[in-house]
């Protein structure tokens, strides 16, 4: 593998950790308490369920749409947010939490695979590559944890 795309690579996986300049996933939701899963602080659009969610959903799908060639784009906007701003309860919060990290994991493993072309054109796509897509995953991620950490702040549960 040439030295610039195992630099690369190297880069790649601590960003979509969100390590680095910006809170982590993990620490921005890390003993947030269930009884605010679902408050929306006032003039804020979105609990911090809804971000959860949100997040959880959209990297899933860019997993999906990375590896699976029978990927079908989800409705825009509506499957990409909860309908309702609360969890049904603490096992939901738990399980999407779970399922952003395991979704991020999935992430390193293919762009810190060496076999994995960062640069080829996603077959069912329409010129997306697999650098682009980890790029927004990471972005996309650490845009909505920033958000998470601004409801924690507001609500007055924050370190």
């Amino acid at each position: 593998m040439p030295t610039e795309d195992r630099i690369l690579r190297n880069q790649l996986i601590p960003f979509l950790r969100g390590q680095g300049a910006h809170v982590d996933f993990a620490s921005a939701v890390k003993d947030f308490p269930a009884e605010h899963f679902g408050t929306r602080p006032a003039n804020c659009p979105h609990s911090a369920w809804e971000l959860v969610q949100h997040i959880r959903f959209t990297l899933h799908d860019l997993v999906d749409f990375c590896t699976n060639p029978n990927y079908t784009e989800p409705n825009w906007p509506r499957d990409y947010w909860p309908a309702q701003p609360a969890p049904p309860g603490k096992e939901a919060w738990r399980e999407a939490v779970a399922a952003v990290q395991q979704d991020i994991e999935t992430f390193e493993r293919l762009v810190g695979e060496p076999s994995s072309n960062l640069y080829a054109k996603i077959p069912w796509g329409d010129g997306q590559n697999l650098l682009r897509e980890a790029l927004l995953a990471g972005d996309h991620t650490s845009y909505h944890t920033g958000q998470i950490v601004l409801i924690r702040q507001l609500l007055g549960i924050w370190k």
